[in-house]
């Protein structure tokens, strides 16, 4: 049976270690392997994270299953001052994509988002994802198209989707 908990900076480490697991087969044919790894090094450092809850409200949530993580997703109450709940990551290992885990995480947080009052689910996600006809299938829809320029001259493509509560 697959469990839904909030994670700690205990858990920072297999947080870690499921987005090197699963970056690679996301992103590996839509960015380089130095923008991969530049990213990976920037979002997933344990200073980052740590900031991430300490200083910007950021909740973490683990799946598992018989004690082992199979995922993970990170979300922020009142984004922006406003009634939003916005997902800033949510990655299942490629091993058990499909099988329910990240719609899953998404209804936890939805469930969660009602209960702070929040009209709305934001979230980003790159053009050329392949999630992003599974965030379609559970009512996202595409509002904005947003790219964010990095360090070193990369850059994230996305559009910016929503899902009304």
């Amino acid at each position: 049976m697959i469990t839904i908990s909030e994670a700690t900076s205990k858990d920072f480490k297999v947080i870690q270690e499921i987005a090197y697991q699963t970056w690679p087969d996301t992103y590996g044919e839509i960015l380089s392997k130095e923008q991969l790894d530049y990213m990976l090094a920037q979002f997933y450092s344990e200073e980052t994270l740590n900031e991430n809850v300490t200083e910007k409200g950021h909740h973490f949530l683990l799946a598992k299953e018989e004690n082992v993580a199979l995922g993970f997703a990170s979300y922020e109450h009142n984004y922006n001052q406003k009634p939003v709940t916005r997902i800033h990551k949510i990655y299942i290992l490629p091993q058990t994509q499909g099988k329910g885990i990240g719609k899953l995480l998404l209804d936890t947080i939805e469930a969660l988002a009602k209960e702070k009052h929040s009209e709305t689910l934001s979230l980003n996600v790159n053009k050329f994802n392949k999630a992003l006809t599974f965030y379609q299938k559970l009512g996202f829809k595409i509002v904005l198209e947003e790219d964010i320029e990095l360090d070193h001259g990369y850059l994230m493509e996305d559009y910016v989707m929503e899902k009304q509560l």
